[in-house]
Formats: structure tokens, C-alpha cells, sequence
């Protein structure tokens, strides 16, 4: 019998410890949720002076990204992954679908809307400061249309963001 006890014993402790999770031995520094701004040098979005994004980057190398201009027209955030090419440097590629506007109203009242129109595909490389908490960089912009051929000619944007902390 007391046999029997020592050997549940060994089975519960075991069992507690495969249950209980061990600190990552290192989170990458850019693991986390930033905002930053986003002016583009050419294309189309050059005009516009307040784009900003925000960035969610997971352990394990994805991400997800969306705009202050989500909305306008709608399109759905960004995905892609990251990765680290050397201590504070990485490389980004997301890519966002968008949608092209109804030809005109009745479109809307016939029940459409923005139909699919292609998607965009974003790289950005970035640095981090020293401190881990800012980063700046350089991002390029292709554009597909739903057939996947391109639609503008690439363009390129300066980026800067900042850790979003409490």
C-alpha cells in the first residue's frame, strides 16, 4: 500500500511539473505593440502626412499590422512575419488585401460595396535604438490587382515608431 502512495505521489509531482510552463529563455526585444509613423517619399500615399500604423510582433516571428486609414477605403489590417537579420536589424513583410470603391451609389443600395480589388505587399526593414523602445527604417510598397499584376510602380516610405508601453 504505501508503495502504491510513494507511486501516485511520483505521478502527481511529475504531472504538475509537465503542467507548468517555463519562462522563455529570451523574448526577442522587438516581441510587442508599437505605433509609428509612416510618410511616404512616392506613389500614392505620398500627399498624406498623418499615416500612422500599429504593429503587434509575436514570439515565434508573425505579426499583424493596421492603419489609421483602415477605414478610408475599408480594408482589413496586414499579416505577414519578421525576421532578425542581425542584434537590433530586422526585416518585415506583411501584406494587406484592398478594395476598390462601387462605381456609384445604387451599387451600395443594391446591397454591394467595396469589392476586392488586389493587395499590397509591404517590406520594411527597421532598427531598433539602443534602449529597445524606438525604431526607424525604410519600407517598400508593391501593389497588385486581384490577377496579381502590379498596379503602381513600387514606392518607398521613411518609418519611425515607438514601443507602446504603460
Amino acid at each position: 500500500m504505501k508503495s502504491r502512495f510513494l507511486f501516485l505521489g511520483a505521478v502527481l509531482i511529475l504531472a504538475t511539473a509537465a503542467c507548468t510552463t517555463a519562462p522563455l529563455a529570451s523574448v526577442d526585444p522587438l516581441v510587442g505593440a508599437w505605433r509609428g509613423g509612416v510618410q511616404f517619399e512616392s506613389g500614392a500615399f505620398a500627399a498624406v502626412k498623418d499615416l500612422e500604423f500599429m504593429y503587434a510582433f509575436q514570439t515565434g516571428g508573425t505579426m499583424t499590422e493596421s492603419s489609421n486609414y483602415d477605414g478610408s477605403p475599408p480594408v482589413p489590417p496586414a499579416y505577414g512575419v519578421w525576421r532578425r537579420m542581425a542584434d537590433g536589424t530586422y526585416e518585415l513583410k506583411y501584406e494587406f488585401y484592398w478594395t476598390k470603391p462601387p462605381s456609384n451609389f445604387d451599387e451600395i443600395a443594391k446591397g454591394g460595396g467595396w469589392a476586392p480589388g488586389g493587395r499590397g505587399v509591404l517590406t520594411q526593414h527597421i532598427t531598433l535604438s539602443a534602449d529597445g523602445n524606438a525604431f526607424t527604417g525604410t519600407l517598400r510598397l508593391e501593389s497588385f490587382d486581384s490577377a496579381g499584376k502590379p498596379t503602381d510602380p513600387p514606392s518607398t516610405a521613411a518609418v519611425k515608431g515607438a514601443r507602446i508601453r504603460f
